[in-house]
């Protein structure tokens, strides 16, 4: 198997290289921890299970490295066009331009691709065709035995496995954690074709069609079409007919192969039956059925082994929360796994990836099932914000790995300042001596350190309070930096272990509403673990992490 054969051992394991896997890969070697990733499919998948890159994925995307590509990749989505009945279509735009990014359509086989790209930077190379025949804990470490396509068998060992490996996780099997829920009692279908539109019902680039007629007592007969890079092409879905959903057997969530899937006449007869003469579709590159299920793991973790993306969370496709969410589960856990290996935060730290990522992942199987319920309504006015994800916090959560520090002062009406738990926002026109451009404030965070963001005012006695503090953190053997933010035209020298930028703007102080002398700690995950006074974040940072 590769590089690996028996009794191999690896500080962490990872089952299953979708999307999840990969970034939990690829976090890991970035917070310097070595591992294996393995999957037990022999090629990458060509099926486009998740579209939809939310505004926040691509803020961890940033953080990661690989944000160009996938935008380079990829096709900004600006919308839905919709029609009941009927009716006549109407365009209902998505304004995020207030946000660091919008929503990104790009097909997951090109984030996979990327992804594994980006992990074979660190060294790193999927480990295909191996399967994980058992799983044993034996007290701290975990045994695998794994198996090879042409049969050969081999052990491995690490301190930690982690599954991400989907709906059907073998992982959550053998650890026999219940995945509890439902199912819709429908079956849908879709296909990767090219749609032309013969009339007037052609939608502009990057918006998305959605059209339907509502039928008493039974789910609406449907046409959707999500628009793909490449010019032309879509991802069509749609119910699925009794003949084809009778051909398949058994549940399954998602995509599946194995399932027959639909002929390029069976998705044309829906599109007349909607929308007759209006949309003609042909080049039909693949297409699947499948069914929607509701469930959540009953834990996330058992010992030494650990459960991300669709191993224990699942839900409708409705705002594209799914592959997201497991994105960001991976990114929430690599950092503390990293610390925990290296010895600078006790195990217990650990506990807080379920504490924090369950919620989450509860709130959208609640948000996306009643919005399916409604997937014929009006689409009138909604949050524009409901699934960007921006709004994801864990402020509150008992177990959450942040400290209640000083309250926020109340923002604008209407805002609200961030607080312990919340996300960091960015901030525009900082600068900084000798950089000619502007920064933000999301390239001062970029790392796998922890930032205190100090508000200073123009005095030199501040930024002699700063450069203390971080000698101080410097000392609490954990990744740490100290970014000083002054007010325009303070002109102070440039401080020995602080980064000083002065807020040109006045952005910085408008989205984190720091007094002087106050500072928030920017977790690694780009989440305020506390916030409070400057003189005190030394002792705040080693209680996050359970140091203290």
């Amino acid at each position: 198997m590769g590089q690996h054969s028996g009794q191999d051992s690896a500080d962490v394991i990872v089952v299953g290289a979708g999307p999840v896997g990969l970034t939990l890969a690829a976090e890991l070697a970035r917070h310097g921890v070595r591992c294996r990733i393995l999957e037990k499919a022999t090629a990458p998948s060509i099926y486009c299970r998740a579209l939809g890159v939310t505004p926040r994925t691509l803020e961890v995307y940033e953080d990661m490295g690989v944000v160009r590509a996938m935008i380079d990749a990829g096709l900004w989505l600006g919308g839905l066009a919709l029609a009941v009945d009927g009716a006549p279509v109407r365009t209902i735009a998505t304004d995020l331009c207030d946000l660091p990014y919008g929503v990104l359509g790009i097909p997951q086989p090109v984030t996979e691709r990327i992804l594994a790209q980006h992990l074979a930077g660190f060294g790193i190379e999927v480990e295909r065709g191996v399967a994980v025949a058992s799983l044993v804990q034996e007290g701290e470490r975990v045994r695998l035995d794994l198996t090879a396509p042409d049969g050969r068998e081999d052990v491995a060992h690490a301190r930690f496995v982690v599954g991400c490996d989907g709906a059907h996780s073998f992982v959550r099997h053998a650890l026999r954690i219940p995945f509890e829920g439902e199912a819709f009692p429908y079956p849908f279908m879709l296909g990767d074709v090219q749609l032309a539109f013969p009339g007037d019902l052609k939608p502009a680039r990057g918006i998305a069609l959605r059209l339907m007629r509502l039928r008493a007592d039974t789910a609406p007969d449907m046409f959707i079409a999500i628009p793909l890079p490449e010019h032309g092409r879509y991802r069509v879905s749609m119910l699925a007919p009794e003949s084809l959903a009778a051909a398949g057997s058994g549940e399954a969530h998602g995509i599946q192969s194995e399932r027959p899937g639909p002929s390029l006449a069976d998705l044309q007869a829906v599109a007349d039956r909607i929308a007759p003469g209006q949309i003609v579709a042909g080049d039909l590159r693949w297409s699947s059925q499948f069914r929607i299920s509701m469930r959540l793991a009953a834990r996330y973790r058992e010992g030494q082994v650990f459960l991300a993306g669709d191993a224990c969370h699942i839900h409708p496709p409705t705002g594209g929360q799914g592959m997201n969410t497991g994105i960001q589960d991976a990114y929430n856990l690599a950092w503390k796994l990293a610390l925990v290996m290296k010895g600078r935060a006790p195990a217990a730290l650990l506990d807080s990836y379920e504490a924090e990522r369950r919620p989450v992942a509860q709130d959208v199987i609640a948000r996306t099932v009643a919005e399916s319920m409604n997937i014929g309504g009006s689409g009138g006015a909604r949050d524009r914000l409901a699934d960007t994800q921006i709004r994801v916090s864990y402020a509150g959560l008992a177990g959450a790995a942040v400290v209640d520090g000083a309250a926020a002062p109340e923002g604008l009406p209407g805002d609200r300042l961030p607080v312990a738990g919340d996300r960091a926002p960015d901030a525009l026109g900082l600068r900084r001596r000798g950089v000619g451009a502007p920064l933000r404030m999301f390239d001062l965070l970029r790392g796998t350190d922890f930032v205190a963001v100090v508000a200073v005012d123009g005095t030199r006695d501040a930024l002699a309070a700063m450069e203390a503090l971080g000698a101080r953190l410097a000392g609490s053997n954990l990744p740490v930096r100290v970014v000083a933010v002054a007010p325009a035209g303070a002109s102070l020298p440039d401080p020995h272990g602080v980064s000083l930028v002065e807020d040109e703007a006045g952005s910085c102080a408008a989205a984190y509403g720091l007094g002087p002398g106050e500072a928030v700690l920017v977790r690694p995950d780009g989440y305020l673990a506390w916030r409070g006074d400057a003189g005190e974040a030394d002792g705040a940072l080693r209680l996050v992490v359970g140091a203290g």
